[in-house]
């Protein structure tokens, strides 16, 4: 029996609540990005999360716990090996990442690689070097408006990220060229999980800023994912953000592209009020790209002060026929050493004016329950060869 008419899962990217207990194999000994975040504050004012239960999941220095939350939760550890945001998207709906994708940090891509960028696109490569986007557009923005010469860099994702000015450079040929990459970057020896086109604009240091005109060529998913189950049964599949990109498209049957996670948020909020049956999937990338990389912890909370604003406006549009799902894809401590994800548990908070009880529902092993719980309520089984178990029960919400 189909419990929910739809459901919501918001994945606020990058919102991790401790070091998982292989961290120190990634380098992330001590990560904590929530709890970081909160050390390092003054205050915290998030009462629709702390309504939530987010405060009964985790310990936060000015958020007190609640006796009666509206929620359920529960911590998520990745069964999959990597901390990046396609492999934590993919194990939500199913997916379990055993190989991680290649990575290019130390030395930055090879010469064979880059040789035939060159020559494919006509453009001279600059940069190849593991850097921080805002901070490599200041070092070579100038250059490449001068020469036409193309930024190109990486970071410990798997990841190839290729700058271009909006002005002079031109976003089609920034698109272009990152189609190009993708193609290339599809042989086994350099193969990586996304190719991310990173428009800017300005004249000079100091003047450049990045637009929301990104565009994600990621792989396709290895294998049939739960969204593929439920666009193959007809059931609407909704992606905000950059979900689209993560997934290449697949099992997708509408996109939302956003601006910002507060502009995120509104989408949803706007998409509470249409009447669709099946899954909105959202990210919200500010957390991450704004916030964690650029090692933040004061813009990183205001962001989640933002988000929990936007929270209340939405769950006032939730009806009894719907459910919410809200939950993270890694970690990414702005208090922690290096700018790069950390390997971390993810919390994973449901709510519906539907639930007649709440609680805690202790510790899983993979994010793969979240997909497992969507296919579920709707009736559906998993693919073939997918992980992960429904946190329904057979005789009650949960």
């Amino acid at each position: 029996m189909e419990r929910f008419q739809r459901i919501f899962v918001i994945v606020m990217d990058s919102l991790g609540i401790g070091a998982m207990s292989d961290a120190a194999d990634y380098g992330d000994t001590g990560a904590d990005t929530l709890g970081h975040i909160s050390e390092v504050s003054n205050t915290f004012y998030i009462p629709n999360l702390q309504s939530l239960g987010l405060a009964n999941l985790k310990h936060l220095k000015q958020v007190d716990a609640v006796e009666n939350p509206l929620g359920y939760y529960a911590v998520l550890n990745e069964a999959s090996a990597s901390k990046d945001t396609m492999t934590g998207h993919w194990e939500m709906m199913g997916l379990k990442v055993e190989t991680p994708f290649k990575t290019f940090t130390e030395k930055g891509f090879p010469k064979e690689l880059i040789e035939e960028l060159e020559r494919r696109t006509g453009h001279k490569v600059i940069g190849n070097k593991s850097a921080s986007g805002t901070e490599i557009i200041e070092e070579l923005g100038e250059e490449e408006i001068a020469t036409g010469n193309m930024i190109v860099y990486t970071s410990a994702d798997s990841v190839m990220q290729i700058c271009g000015n909006e002005e002079t450079f031109g976003l089609q040929e920034l698109y272009r060229c990152c189609e190009i990459a993708r193609e290339l970057t599809m042989k086994e020896e350099w193969r990586v999980g996304r190719v991310i086109a990173r428009p800017y604009v300005g004249k000079k240091r100091g003047e450049f800023k990045r637009t929301s005109n990104r565009h994600d060529y990621a792989l396709k998913p290895f294998a049939p994912t739960v969204l593929n189950v439920l666009k193959d049964s007809g059931f609407d599949v909704i992606s905000i953000g950059k979900i689209v990109d993560i997934f290449a498209q697949e099992g997708i049957t509408r996109a939302e592209r956003s601006q910002s996670s507060v502009h995120g948020m509104e989408q949803t909020i706007s998409m509470a009020d249409e009447d669709f049956h099946g899954l909105c999937y959202v990210n919200l990338v500010d957390f991450d790209a704004l916030w964690g990389h650029r090692r933040n912890p004061q813009g990183y909370r205001e962001e989640i002060e933002k988000f929990d604003v936007k929270l209340g406006e939405f769950l006032k549009h939730m009806t009894s026929k719907d459910m919410l799902m809200i939950t993270a894809d890694h970690g990414n401590d702005p208090t922690y050493k290096g700018t790069d994800h950390t390997r971390e548990q993810v919390p994973l908070i449901m709510y519906s004016p539907a639930f007649e009880s709440h609680g805690n529902l202790g510790e899983m092993d993979t994010f793969a329950v979240i997909g497992a719980t969507i296919a579920d309520n709707f009736g559906l089984e998993m693919p073939k060869g997918a992980i992960g178990h429904s946190l329904f029960t057979g005789d009650g919400i949960l």
